[in-house]
Parts: structure tokens; C-alpha cells; sequence
């Protein structure tokens, strides 16, 4: 008898127990799920733009500037790192790029160079691995309650008229039902904590509407015009250069991935041979490149942009990442975001 009861007893502890873990478990998903709402808007879906609120950009610059970064120069690579072969890029301050008949952009890191005539090769084996980190390509952060980690997306910087461009995933600033995140935060050449060219927040977000409706991988491709808290009239592209941007290019092309794992504080990088995956989609195969890297460049002839890691499978999976087309309807989305003036459209 005394054995019944005390089965009985341990039963219903365990049911406790696990209902517990469930309960738990659900008011820490409805936790995440009011940071996501909380740092969501909706803006002009329609049209696929949202102008941030000035406030809101402040605080997450703010934020990221309190906890996973600080201003500062690169740190030196640690005795660990350089065991394990992180680089560290030293660039030479960016010179004058001549942009060929597709292309529209300025100098920027690495050096030009004509990849199908020689100085490039694929990455063998086909893995990523660390790199050094670069002046226009940072994290994406979005500091918050939210679900994510510190940095959840990678970007860069792309020429513009303005200089305050940068370029990432659609899926990275634009999330369903939910709608634009209000609460991002670029850090060109992060690393380790390090914000050597400080931290820039969205003035505005610029999507394709078949985005917006649908979430189109075709089109997952977004254009944010951005500004840095405190130091007003300042460039981006002053402080890191820009990649140049080509629309249409020609595949299959020498091409560079590179972007920020959401669990390591410096980026990754491979090369391989970018292909078409069919006509509205870019695929280069390679082992690695986890989440964290959405919306990081993809590189050919050093610095001249052709795609961001994206588009269909959310991006890839273990062994290839993919990219949206850098078609006709990039091209327009481009020549909106640039001409775009900064009024309100801050619905939701």
C-alpha cells in the first residue's frame, strides 16, 4: 500500500514537474513574442517602405552601445585567436573605383581586382571559415526581447549619391505579420565587441511589395538609408567606403560570401563559383555558413556586389547559400531607396 501511494505520489510530482517546464516554457515564447510585437511596425506595406522613428532608432543604438558593443578601435587578436588563424584586416583608406556599364558604386575594401582573369580561387576545402573583419560589412543587430541573439543578420554598404546606404535581406528587417523591425542597428566592421566605425540606425527601410505581401524569396532583398546617433551631417561611406553594386550580372561568376554568425563576434567567409538557381535566384555552394549570415554580401572582382545571402530556403542550408537575383526589380527598389525623401510614413 505504502508503495502505491508513493508511486502515486511521484507521478503526480513528475506531472507537476513537466507541467511546469511547459508553462515555463510558453510564458518565455510569450515573453519573446511581446519583444517582437513590441519592436514591430507596420509602415506602408503596399509600398514596401517604413520611415523608423527617431526615438525608437535612438534607443537601439543606445541599447547595443550599452550591452554587446563599444566604440572604439579593432581589438588585437588574442593569443587564442591567432592559434586558431582569425585574421585581422588592416585596410588602406578606399581610392577611386571605375564602376563598369552594369555597376553603380564608389571604391571600397577589399582592392578591385578582375577575378575570371586570375588572383582568385575557391576555398578548399569548400568550408568557411573566420575572417578579418572589414569596414563595409557589419552585423545587424537588434537589441531587444525579442527571440534573437545580439546580432541576428549581416549587411554592407553600398554606394549611394547620400553615402548612407546599406544593404541586407528583406527577411532581416521585414517579418511577416509582425512587420518592419523598429529596433535594428548596423555596425560596419564589427568584431569582438568592437564598433570602430560606430553604430548606425535606419532613418528608412525600403523592401519590394512582393515582399510585404507574400514573403516572395525572389525578392528578399532590402535597402536601408541610415544614420549615426550624435554625430549629425556624418557619412557613412566617409568612414568605410561602399561596395559597388551590379544589376544583372553575368553567371556563373567568381564569388566571395561573407557575413557574421549569430554565436561567434567576428565574420566567416568562403569562395566559390556563383550560379544561377534558376532565373530569379543566385547560389554559391559551400559548408558553414550558418544563420547570423543573412543579408551578408556576396562578392565578386573584390568589391563589386551581386548578391546577399537570402532569398529561397531562407538563405540555404549546411552546404549552400542562396541569394535573390540582383534583377530589374533590385535595380528599382535601389533607385527608390535612393531617391526616397525622409517624410513620415510610420504607421503601425
Amino acid at each position: 500500500m505504502f508503495s502505491r501511494v508513493r508511486g502515486r505520489a511521484v507521478k503526480v510530482c513528475l506531472l507537476v514537474g513537466v507541467c511546469c517546464v511547459v508553462l515555463a516554457g510558453g510564458a518565455g515564447v510569450l515573453w519573446e513574442l511581446r519583444g517582437a510585437v513590441a519592436n514591430s511596425a507596420d509602415g506602408d506595406p503596399g509600398r514596401g517602405s517604413y520611415v523608423q522613428d527617431p526615438g525608437a532608432a535612438d534607443r537601439a543604438a543606445a541599447a547595443v552601445l550599452d550591452g554587446p558593443a563599444r566604440e572604439g578601435p579593432p581589438p588585437q587578436p588574442s593569443t587564442q585567436e591567432a592559434a586558431a588563424g582569425v585574421p585581422v584586416r588592416r585596410d588602406p583608406a578606399p581610392g577611386p573605383a571605375v564602376p563598369g556599364p552594369t555597376a553603380q558604386g564608389t571604391s571600397g575594401p577589399p582592392t578591385d581586382v578582375h577575378w575570371r582573369s586570375g588572383g582568385w580561387q575557391p576555398s578548399d576545402p569548400l568550408v568557411a571559415r573566420p575572417a578579418a573583419a572589414e569596414p563595409a560589412t557589419g552585423a545587424l543587430f537588434s537589441p531587444g526581447e525579442d527571440g534573437d541573439g545580439d546580432h541576428h543578420c549581416s549587411a554592407g554598404v553600398v554606394h549611394s549619391p547620400g553615402g548612407d546606404l546599406v544593404v541586407t535581406a528583406a527577411h532581416c528587417v521585414y517579418r511577416g505579420s509582425l512587420g518592419f523591425r523598429t529596433n535594428l542597428a548596423f555596425v560596419p566592421g564589427y568584431r569582438d565587441g568592437r564598433a570602430p566605425y560606430g553604430v548606425w540606425v535606419p532613418t528608412r527601410i525600403d523592401v519590394d511589395p512582393r515582399w510585404t505581401e507574400d514573403q516572395d524569396p525572389d525578392h528578399d532583398v532590402a535597402f536601408l538609408r541610415v544614420r549615426r546617433p550624435g554625430h549629425p551631417g556624418e557619412r557613412l561611406e566617409d568612414s568605410t567606403g561602399a561596395r559597388t553594386i551590379r544589376f544583372g550580372p553575368e553567371l556563373p561568376a567568381p564569388a566571395r560570401v561573407v557575413g557574421y554568425p549569430n554565436d561567434t563576434e567576428h565574420p566567416v567567409e568562403c569562395f566559390n563559383t556563383a550560379r544561377a538557381a534558376g532565373p530569379a535566384q543566385l547560389r554559391l555552394d559551400c559548408a558553414d555558413v550558418p544563420d547570423g549570415t543573412s543579408g551578408g554580401p556576396v562578392l565578386t572582382d573584390g568589391h563589386t556586389l551581386i548578391g546577399v545571402v537570402g532569398g529561397r530556403d531562407g538563405g540555404g542550408d549546411e552546404k549552400t547559400s542562396y541569394s535573390s537575383y540582383f534583377d530589374d526589380a533590385v535595380r528599382a527598389l535601389y533607385e527608390r531607396a535612393v531617391a526616397a525623401r525622409q517624410g513620415p510614413v510610420r504607421a503601425g
